[in-house]
């Protein structure tokens, strides 16, 4: 994803992490989802971080649509034999974005599954929501921050891609 969002990370031998926050999650947390805004993500954003941040999300949708390209419309079933196929998953992955629009102010209708179109207007649509939003303000009292929506969403994106590429059969 990196090369995709055309932005550099250091090598795996020079990375080490500073914990800079811990939340107490819930359920959502223990699902494996980001369930809440860490405190940094309520803070202004430069320019370059917001740039860097739209990037990062576009990457992940682009990932995305990749995997999708590639896999068949009907998934192997999961373990309990469930699981939804390609287009219910890609389905899925908009309407919550849809459904997350409404934490940053966003009135979004559901684009239809192959309306690319429509896909790329509900996306810029993010991308310019995440701009306007870069001060780290609420929108409401039950906004999210735009740093933390853009974490979600790609997020999602990538663990609905993850799941198409692990069930689709080699």
């Amino acid at each position: 994803m990196p090369k995709a969002a055309d932005v550099s990370f250091a090598a795996k031998s020079a990375v080490k992490f500073d914990v800079i926050d811990r939340k107490r999650g819930g359920a959502t947390t223990d699902f494996g989802a980001p369930e809440m805004p860490a405190d940094l993500e309520s803070s202004p954003m430069t320019r370059a971080e917001l740039e860097r941040m739209c990037a990062l999300v576009a990457a992940t949708w682009k990932v995305f649509d990749q995997v999708v390209k590639k896999a068949p419309a009907e998934l192997r079933k999961g373990p309990r034999g469930g699981g939804r196929d390609r287009d219910k998953i890609v389905e899925h992955v908009l309407g919550a974005e849809v459904g997350y629009g409404s934490r940053l102010g966003l009135k979004l209708r559901q684009p239809e599954v192959g309306d690319q179109k429509a896909i790329a207007a509900h996306r810029a649509a993010w991308l310019d929501s995440f701009r306007a939003h870069s001060d780290g303000k609420l929108t409401s009292d039950r906004g999210r921050p735009a740093r933390y929506m853009a974490r979600r969403i790609g997020w999602h994106a990538m663990d609905h891609a993850w799941e198409i590429e692990d069930r689709t059969e080699r």
